[in-house]
């Protein structure tokens, strides 16, 4: 691995991004679907009146170019120049034809969704050479276990706490003579059992799932975890604690609710076209109503609705206002003008839209504050660690991987 210089050690780089996060957190903590206008609209007049001028097309665009966007916004946030060296890390993806090699064969990938298909592929050949038998975290129904073991002379093994998932994935290493053992485990057990002397490994295992090897990795000293984080805020914690020591004595400290770890993962740049159209329907939706019941109640408040069934979209508006006003014990006035309300949850759409713009430039940067604290905790626990991308964006956007081999100790491993 590459050394770096003291200067662009992971806590230093943690720090830079820590003290940028509080700085502008006026801008990214309030959510504007909650808060009718939020307050940098006033202290920064000149960014909102930018954003107020574009259109639904350059919104996108600018969505999936967050650092044209933030070379935009920073003629009135000059802070936001610094986006680009905050967020670049190294691509960690080997050549096309190695991945390519490491992807399984649609053939043999039965039952396993394309994009899932290549997105095993691409992190099973950024993390060769594998030398030591695998534990495939949260395994499913063992896509990347299966991959895996087309890449290692070792065994691996699996584990998944759905019963059916573990019966499938074992029936698929049978079919196809995959050196994969999938075993039923509830992975966030106290009594979990973890093998000695296994490589870790998480492809997108959410939240509190991927924390839990990463501390149980340490505890059993494994001579190497690979983790692709994802969906953070799926946490027991109201509250978000950092995992290594250094975070958790360093002053100021940024404080982050779920809503905030939320806010890491909001990216649908791998959604289907007709899945961002329904999810732009139901925010209309929901503002709408929120506008409703706001004059309704005489609560100038944000009320929290519950999801909405999917099927039920075909009904329409009044029925979806209808629908929710059930669940939070309202009564609609037999008179509702919905036509107006939908026009208001339209217009306040638009309006969202623009001010989530700006809120959506400090995704990476949160997620990546996040990944830094694990990659100083890891390095805390005498582990060597690369940090970077393992493939492009449009595959997912949840593409850092954490590479942590142990050092040289005890047992006489080096990394």
């Amino acid at each position: 691995m590459t050394a770096r210089a003291p200067t662009e050690s992971f806590f230093s780089r943690w720090q830079t991004l820590n003290d940028w996060l509080i700085k502008h957190r006026s801008i990214w903590q309030p959510a504007p679907f909650t808060e009718l206008r939020p307050a940098w609209v006033e202290s920064h007049p000149g960014l909102a009146q930018m954003i107020a001028g574009l259109t639904g097309d350059e919104c996108a665009e600018l969505d999936d170019e967050p650092q044209k966007l933030a070379d935009i916004a920073s003629r009135y946030v000059p802070d936001l120049a610094l986006y680009a060296p905050l967020t670049d890390y190294p691509d960690l993806a080997p050549e096309y034809s190695d991945v390519l090699a490491a992807t399984l064969p649609e053939v043999r990938a039965t039952d396993m969704p394309g994009r899932k298909r290549e997105q095993a592929g691409a992190f099973a050949a950024a993390l060769k050479p594998l030398q030591q038998p695998i534990l495939d975290w949260c395994c499913g129904k063992g896509h990347l276990a299966r991959t895996l073991a087309a890449q290692s002379q070792n065994d691996v093994a699996g584990y998944e706490w759905n019963p059916e998932l573990v019966a499938e994935g074992n029936r698929l290493a049978a079919r196809f003579a995959d050196a994969v053992q999938i075993d039923c485990q509830d992975v966030m057990a106290k009594d979990l059992p973890v093998p000695e002397n296994v490589h870790g490994v998480a492809l997108h295992a959410c939240g509190d799932l991927h924390r839990q090897l990463l501390k149980r990795g340490v505890v059993a000293e494994l001579p190497r975890l690979s983790v692709s984080p994802c969906c953070y805020h799926k946490t027991v914690e109201g509250i978000y604690t950092v995992l290594s020591e250094s975070a958790a004595t360093h002053e100021p400290k940024l404080v982050l609710d779920r809503s905030d770890l939320r806010l890491a993962v909001r990216e649908t740049v791998t959604a289907p076209a007709g899945v961002r159209q329904q999810t732009r329907t139901l925010s209309q939706w929901r503002l709408g109503f929120d506008g409703l019941q706001r004059d309704l109640r005489g609560v100038d408040q944000y009320l929290p609705v519950p999801s909405y069934p999917p099927g039920l979209i075909q009904k329409g508006f009044p029925e979806f206002c209808h629908w929710v006003a059930s669940k939070k014990q309202l009564c609609l006035p037999a008179n509702t003008d919905f036509e107006f309300w939908l026009a208001y949850g339209v217009h306040r759409h638009r309006e969202v839209r623009r001010y989530e713009l700006i809120r959506h430039l400090f995704r990476r940067p949160l997620e990546l504050w996040l990944v830094l604290d694990y990659a100083v905790y890891l390095e805390e626990q005498d582990y060597c660690v690369r940090l970077g991308r393992f493939c492009d964006r449009s595959l997912t956007p949840r593409n850092l991987l954490l590479d942590a081999v142990k050092k040289k100790g005890a047992r006489g491993r080096l990394c």
